[in-house]
This record gives structure tokens, C-alpha cells and sequence, in this order.
């Protein structure tokens, strides 16, 4: 008598997406058109940060639509928070949310974002050998350029294009890099291990913090060339500077200045020590004084840096209102 197989082996991982949305409900539509078609997908976890563009009255009435593009074949379960927390609060919500509904696999990306066909099922056959991971994230208006140059392991070379992305990946990973939150994935064990997102830290260097942890925990990280996702690509990071040598991620905006300096020299001093968090202060001080003068933001990035060191994580607020 041949004994039955056990199944239970051969269970696929439940795969849940979360997805943290604010004011972008154009895109927050397209993207979940895209994952209502993505086999595998257990189910989909929109964590709305409180929009004022109608994004909450349309994720209500979801299960009341009858268009034809009705999100039937992915469950939608959509949460409304009572106030703006940031991407950083969205997705410690989140993480949290999808793994309560007992997911095996948390599929993490922002709004703007869109995965590109066949991007979760080459991210799943990597399942087992990694516990964060996620794809080449690329520029929508050029998809044959990185949207975040990567670093590779192993020395000092920054790469911009896909191809040179393709050609130094081994067995089609490239080991210990990743881009967090922009379609990676997440293990339940590891959330567990580690726990969710810091929530504190609104913008900007929440999702770094936590591959940083995940690393430091030991968890192993990789990029799979062969999953695309796509996003915007944008015009305000990596401003040359020291005649081209480096860059500096200046933005216009306050606000994602004032959490930028905040928490970067947290994740610096917390991860690579003081003399990294003092090289990042050195390397502002320089931006702002030579590369581009602006004396109200070397007061507004001291302002940030003593806010982060005293633990107060309230000083980004005034830019709300």
C-alpha cells in the first residue's frame, strides 16, 4: 500500500499585499487593478493614511461596485487610519494587520508603485531560501534603469542600469540587497523575530531601519533579478556633490528634510556607530554651506538632528498643518 503524500509540504504560502496610500487614489486604483490579476495573492491590505482626495469614500464602497473592473478575484480589505501617520506608521500597521490574517508571505509597496506581470511568482520561487526579499525596482519612464541606484556587495560600485544589475547577479540574485517596500517580501517568521515597522519615524528612512534590523538579526536578503516592479523615478535624490565624487539626498521639501536628518543619523549611530552618524552631520553641514548655501535648512537639520537624539519624534507634525 503506497501511503499518501503530505500535503501540508506542498501548501503554497498565503501572500498577502499591503499597500499604504495617501491622496494618490488614481494610482492606488491602477495598482490594485494590477493585483486583482496576480496569481497566488491571497488578498490585499490597503492602509489609507487618512486622504482627503476621496480615497476613503471609494475603498468603502468597493464591495458595492458593479464596473466590470470590481476587485473580485483578490479580496480588498481596506482600513482607514484617524490620522496621517506617514509610510512609516501605515506599514507597521500593516505588517501587523496582514500577518493577525495570518499570512505566511507580507508583499509590502506604496502606492505609486506597480508590479510588473510574473513579479510575485519569480519573487515565490525563492521562498524558503530568503526571509526578505524583493525585485529589481525600476523607472517607470525607463525601464531599463534602476529607480534607486544600488550599491553592489562587496565593494564600492554603484550601479544605474538593469543590465548591469543582470550581470552581476549570481544565480540571479543579488545577495544582502534589497529595496525595501517597494514589492518585497516579508516572512511571518521574521516579523515575528523582529517585529513591524518604526512607526515613529513618519518618512523617510523607516524602511532602511528595517532591512538594517533584518540584517542585523541575520536574515537573508536579496534582490531577484528576474521580479520587476516599477515607480516613479525621481528627480531630488543623489544631488552630486565634492565635484561628483558623492551625493546628497536633498529634497525641497522640509518635511522630508526635517525626517531625513532625523532618522538617518538615528539609523547611523544605532547600526554603523557614532563615526558614520558624525561623517552624515559633516557631510550636511558641507551640502548646505558650499554645494548649495541655505542657511535655514542647516538650522532646521541641527533642529531635527536634536530632536531625534532627545527621542522627541513630534517636530515633523508642524509641517502638516
Amino acid at each position: 500500500m503506497i501511503a499518501p503524500e503530505d500535503s501540508s509540504a506542498q501548501a503554497p504560502p498565503r501572500v498577502v499585499a499591503v499597500v499604504v496610500t495617501y491622496n494618490r487614489l488614481t494610482l492606488l486604483q491602477r495598482l490594485l487593478e494590477r493585483l486583482d490579476t496576480v496569481p497566488g495573492l491571497a488578498e490585499v491590505v490597503v492602509i489609507d493614511n487618512a486622504s482627503s482626495d476621496g480615497t476613503g469614500e471609494w475603498l468603502a464602497a468597493l464591495d458595492d461596485r458593479e464596473a466590470p473592473d470590481e476587485h473580485h478575484t483578490v479580496p480588498v480589505l481596506a482600513r482607514t487610519l484617524d490620522r496621517n501617520r506617514g509610510g512609516a506608521g501605515g506599514f507597521h500597521v500593516g505588517l501587523l494587520e496582514a500577518v493577525d490574517r495570518g499570512a505566511d508571505l507580507v508583499w509590502l509597496m506604496d502606492d505609486d508603485g506597480i508590479p510588473e506581470p510574473g513579479c510575485l511568482e519569480a519573487l515565490l520561487a525563492h521562498t524558503g531560501e530568503l526571509d526578505f526579499w524583493g525585485p529589481a525596482v525600476l523607472a517607470e519612464q525607463d525601464p531599463d534603469r534602476l529607480c534607486f541606484p544600488i550599491r553592489l556587495p562587496g565593494g564600492t560600485r554603484v550601479v544605474h542600469a538593469m543590465a548591469d544589475v543582470e550581470a552581476a547577479a549570481r544565480d540571479g540574485l543579488i545577495p544582502d540587497v534589497v529595496i525595501p517596500f517597494n514589492g518585497v517580501l516579508v516572512t511571518r517568521e521574521l516579523v515575528e523575530r523582529i517585529g513591524s515597522v518604526r512607526e515613529d519615524y513618519f518618512i523617510w528612512g523607516d524602511d532602511v531601519e528595517y532591512l538594517w534590523r533584518a540584517r542585523a538579526a541575520g536574515a537573508r536578503i536579496a534582490t531577484v533579478t528576474a521580479a520587476r516592479f516599477l515607480h516613479p523615478a525621481t528627480d531630488d535624490l543623489g544631488t552630486p556633490m565634492l565635484g561628483g565624487r558623492t551625493t546628497y539626498n536633498h529634497s525641497a521639501s522640509d518635511l522630508k528634510h526635517y525626517c531625513m536628518a532625523r532618522n538617518n543619523l538615528l539609523n547611523l549611530r544605532e547600526y554603523h556607530g557614532w563615526p558614520h552618524a558624525l561623517a552624515f552631520v559633516a557631510k550636511t553641514l558641507w551640502f548646505y554651506t558650499v554645494t548649495r548655501p541655505q542657511p535655514a535648512r542647516l538650522a532646521l537639520s541641527v533642529r531635527a538632528w536634536v530632536a531625534g537624539l532627545r527621542g522627541d519624534f513630534t517636530g515633523h507634525e508642524r509641517f502638516l498643518r
